[in-house]
C-alpha cells in the first residue's frame, strides 16, 4: 500500500469505524440503563399500589392480590411461603418464591375461609397494616403468565398486616420494550454502519485525490525537468495558501537557486578555461620559439608564464574546496600576528609599503593557511591600486575580531562593491592580465570569510581609496 491517498482513506475510514462503534456502545448502553430504570419504575409503582391495598385490607381476611394486567404479582410470607398470587401467573422466577399457588391461611389450626367461629366478638374491626416506607429492592427473573414466558424485573415491598405478620409483595414490569428497543437499535447501527463507512472511505478518496492533485503536477513537471535538464522550467504553484501550495514555492525557490548555481558553475568553467588558455598559449609558443632558435627563449617570460599558472591552479583548486563545502580548521590565530608577518615578508619587494596597526590578542577560530591567504588577496588587491600607501588595522569591537587592509587608491564604485567579489571579475579592464590578475582574489577572500563564519565588505577608505573590512567571530 503505497498510495497516500489510500492510507488516508483506509486510516480515516478506520479511525471512524472505531469511533462509531464507541459510540454505538455508549448509546445502547445509556438506552439500556433508561428503559431498565423505567421498567424498575413501573415495577415498584405497582409493588406499592398492591402493598397499599394489602396494608388497608389489613388482617381480617385471606390476602387477595388485584389485577395487574402483564405485570405478575406475589406475596411471600416471612417463612418464604407464598401466600397469594396475581391473576394467570403459571410460573416465576428470581423472587422470594418459586411456588405460584397460594398455600392457606392458618390461624390458631383452623381455616379461616370456613367462616367465623364466634371466638371473636362481633363489632371488632380488622387490625389494619402498613407499608415499609423503607426503598424497594430489585431483581430479575422470568415469569409465565397466561402461557407467555418472558423476562422481569420484580420490586419487592415489605408490608406489615398485623401484630408481627410481616409479608413480601413481588411486582414485575416485563423487560420485553428493553429488549425490543436495544435490539432494533443494535440491527439500525449494524445496517447503517456500513454504509456510513462507504461513504466516510469515498469521500476521503475524493477529497484526497483533490487535495494532493497539485502534488501529482508537482511530481510530473519535475520528472520532465529532471528528463529534459532545463532547469529554467517551474513546477505549477496552486492558488491556495495551504503547505502543497508552500511546497510548489519552495520547489521552485530550489530550482531557481540550482539553475543559478549552474550557471555559476558554467561561466566559472568557461572563465577557468579562458584564463588558462592565456598563459599555456603564451608558454608553449616560448617554448616552440626557444626550441626552434636557443637563443631567442625568453626564461624569464616562461618562469612568469609557469609561477602564473601554478596561482591560478592553485586558486582554483581553492575554490573548488570551498563549493565542496570543506570546513575551515580550529586553530586558534592572531589576527595581528598574522598581520604583522604577511607585511613583513613583502616589505621590501613591494613598490608601496604597507603599515600595520594591530592590536594584541585579537584572536579567531580557523585555519591559518586560508585566513593568511585572504590578507594576502587583499593586499595584493589594495597595492596593485594604491597610490603610495596601504594600511592593515586589526581591533576588537564587540564579540568580533576586526580586520581592515585600506588604501588610498581611486576606490570602488558604490554600484560595484558587491561585484567586485563575483569570479573573474576585473573593474579596471584596461589593465593587462598580468598586472590585474584573474579575478579571482576577492572572490576566494569572502568565500574563505563566509566559511569562517563572518563577513568580508567594501567601503571608502580615510585615505581616498577602497577599505576592505572582514569580520570574524572572536576567539
Amino acid at each position: 500500500m503505497r498510495s497516500v491517498r489510500a492510507k488516508t482513506t483506509i486510516g480515516a475510514t478506520a479511525v471512524v469505524a472505531v469511533a462509531l462503534v464507541a459510540a454505538g456502545f455508549a448509546v445502547l448502553m445509556v438506552l439500556r440503563a433508561y428503559l431498565t430504570d423505567q421498567a424498575e419504575l413501573q415495577a415498584e409503582v405497582t409493588a406499592r399500589e398492591v402493598a397499599s391495598r394489602i396494608a388497608a385490607e389489613g388482617d381480617a381476611g385471606p390476602i387477595t392480590v388485584p389485577s395487574t394486567e402483564d405485570r405478575p404479582v406475589q406475596v411471600v410470607d416471612e417463612d418464604g411461603r407464598t401466600v397469594a398470587v396475581s391473576k394467570d401467573l403459571e410460573k416465576v422466577s428470581g423472587t422470594g418464591s418459586a411456588d405460584v399457588t397460594p398455600e392457606p391461611r392458618r390461624s390458631g389450626g383452623e381455616d379461616p375461609e370456613e367462616g367465623d367461629t364466634g371466638d371473636e366478638p362481633d363489632g371488632d374491626d380488622p387490625d389494619r397494616g402498613h407499608v415499609s416506607g423503607g426503598p424497594p429492592r430489585f431483581s430479575r427473573g422470568e415469569a409465565t403468565v397466561d402461557g407467555e414466558s418472558a423476562g422481569y424485573v420484580f420490586a419487592a415491598v415489605d408490608v406489615t398486616i398485623g401484630e408481627g405478620r410481616d409479608v413480601t409483595v413481588y411486582a414485575g414490569a416485563p423487560l420485553t420494550v428493553e429488549q425490543d428497543a436495544v435490539e432494533s437499535v443494535r440491527e439500525a447501527m449494524l445496517a447503517g454502519l456500513p454504509v456510513l463507512l462507504l461513504v466516510v472511505g469515498s469521500v476521503t478518496w475524493l477529497v484526497t485525490r483533490r487535495a494532493l492533485r497539485p502534488v501529482e503536477d508537482i511530481r510530473t513537471e519535475m520528472a520532465a525537468i529532471t528528463a529534459s535538464e532545463d532547469l529554467s522550467r517551474r513546477v505549477p504553484e496552486p492558488g491556495t495558501r495551504d503547505e502543497v501550495a508552500r511546497l510548489a514555492r519552495t520547489t521552485n525557490e530550489t530550482l531557481a537557486a540550482l539553475e543559478s548555481s549552474v550557471e555559476r558553475q558554467r561561466r566559472f568553467v568557461a572563465d577557468a578555461s579562458h584564463e588558462l588558455r592565456s598563459p599555456i598559449a603564451s608558454l608553449r609558443t616560448q617554448l616552440e620559439v626557444g626550441e626552434a632558435h636557443p637563443g631567442l627563449l625568453d626564461v624569464p617570460g616562461a618562469v612568469a608564464d609557469t609561477v602564473r599558472l601554478q596561482q591560478l591552479a592553485a586558486d582554483l583548486l581553492l575554490l573548488a574546496r570551498l563549493d565542496a563545502g570543506e570546513r575551515p580548521g580550529r586553530s586558534r590565530v592572531d589576527l595581528g600576528a598574522l598581520a604583522r608577518e604577511e607585511s613583513s615578508q613583502r616589505g621590501a619587494v613591494d613598490r608601496v609599503p604597507v603599515t600595520v596597526v594591530a592590536a594584541d590578542g585579537v584572536e579567531v577560530l580557523g585555519s591559518p593557511g586560508q585566513l593568511a591567504r585572504v590578507l594576502g588577496n587583499l593586499l595584493d588587491n589594495a597595492q596593485r591600486h594604491a597610490a603610495g600607501a596601504v594600511t592593515v588595522s586589526v581591533r576588537r569591537e564587540g564579540a568580533d575580531a576586526v580586520l581592515a587592509v585600506g588604501d588610498d587608491g581611486s576606490g570602488v564604485p558604490e554600484d560595484e562593491r558587491e561585484r567586485v567579489f563575483e569570479r573573474f571579475v576585473r573593474l579596471d579592464e584596461a589593465r593587462g592580465r598580468d598586472e590585474g590578475g584573474a579575478g579571482l582574489g576577492l572572490a576566494i577572500a569572502r568565500d574563505v570569510a563566509r566559511r569562517h563564519g563572518g563577513t568580508l565588505m567594501v567601503a571608502d577608505s580615510p585615505a581616498g581609496g577602497a577599505l576592505f573590512v572582514l569580520r570574524l567571530p572572536s576567539a
